[in-house]
């Protein structure tokens, strides 16, 4: 007889992460996959002069951020539409320990982090009395005035100028290539999505998620709204204070125009994508939002030879692609891509009976 689905017997097994062999295996192989990686990469195409271990690199400072803002918006329902400026927040904090104040890399990491959480639970105080809308037009405000502190406070950021910072080392090994940073960005990765993976398992995500779905009842049952809103808007704000530091010591420039409303609209449109309220979900829409402007190169590059005027045409047409992207997502796949993988998932675990 065939054994069709899953069965668990019990309490341990239901809430094991890895359930079956066959996922097991796929996650021994993905690590395989990306410790060998960056020994295997090449540049992704000539003309794009793009290189695909610098894309990994993106991706993964992407996925720390995405996660973050996943926390707060897709399990606490906490809109936030400043994600941008809190990552410039870290990006500024790790530059200003380390060039300013001597502080190793190693350390200024997680400060960077902390002064992130403490900025970001300050700008979210708001959520005690707004939501929806409303808390979003008040997180964009915080991006706004953000924004303006980095530009204008000369002394302490150098202004539109920006800052220079150096190459990071860990306990006396210098990480001053594109491989070796692969492996300190995907370290940090693997471990904030084992977090946000427990965190939904423990009280304090079970509270996120309650006051997502019934804030309400959820006060009613005795979870503490406020200090968990607060709570939510800190971790996900130190996160995405990582992901800053991390974006800060990989580029080695720091100017306020890379964390502008557009990035924090991106940060919006990955966990849209990917699937709010879903771990893969950042994961999938770091992914995605960080290849589709290289793909829409393809084409333009092409094109370029026989109609020299079409890059102007795609410079514009890449921002409509990206509205009309997030649109048709919204209209037919409102859960997104970790959604779509788990029908899939399902429909395999009971194979091949259809129902």
């Amino acid at each position: 007889m065939q054994q069709c689905g899953i069965f668990h017997e019990t309490y341990q097994e239901d809430m094991a992460v890895f359930q079956t062999p066959f996922v097991k295996t796929g996650m021994a192989l993905l690590f395989v996959f990306l410790l060998i990686f960056p020994w295997i990469a090449k540049p992704l195409n000539a003309a794009l002069r793009t290189n695909t271990l610098y894309l990994m690199n993106l991706i993964g400072i992407y996925i720390i951020g995405a996660h973050g803002l996943n926390i707060l918006t897709g399990f606490t329902g906490q809109i936030s539409l400043g994600h941008g400026a809190f990552m410039g927040v870290g990006a500024y904090s790790s530059a200003i320990l380390t060039v300013k104040l001597g502080i190793p890399f190693w350390f200024s990491l997680p400060l960077a982090g902390l002064i992130t959480a403490l900025v970001g639970m300050v700008f979210g105080i708001p959520s005690l009395r707004l939501k929806g809308l409303y808390l979003a037009i008040a997180t964009m405000a915080a991006q706004f005035i953000i924004e303006y502190g980095m530009r204008n406070w000369t002394g302490l950021t150098g202004g539109s100028t920006g800052m220079v910072v150096s190459s990071p080392s860990l306990f006396g090994f210098a990480i001053d290539s594109d491989r070796s940073y692969y492996y300190l960005i995907y370290t940090i990765v693997i471990g904030a999505t084992i977090y946000t993976k427990n965190l939904t398992r423990t009280r304090p995500g079970r509270a996120f998620v309650a006051i997502r779905d019934r804030y309400l009842a959820a006060e009613v049952i005795g979870v503490n709204v406020w200090l968990y809103r607060i709570l939510s808007f800190g971790v996900s704000s130190f996160m995405v204070g990582i992901a800053g530091s991390l974006w800060a010591h990989y580029v080695l420039v720091v100017n306020d125009e890379a964390f502008g409303i557009w990035l924090s609209v991106q940060y919006l449109a990955m966990i849209i994508i990917g699937g709010m309220g879903h771990v893969l979900g950042a994961i999938y829409g770091a992914i995605f939002m960080t290849l589709l402007p290289i793909l829409l190169r393809i084409p333009e590059h092409a094109l370029t030879q026989v109609y020299p005027g079409i890059f102007a045409i795609f410079q514009s047409l890449t921002e409509g692609v990206f509205g009309l992207i997030i649109i048709l997502f919204l209209i037919f796949e409102p859960d997104g891509l970790a959604a779509r993988w788990h029908t899939i998932k399902n429909y395999w675990k009971l194979w091949p009976f259809s129902y």
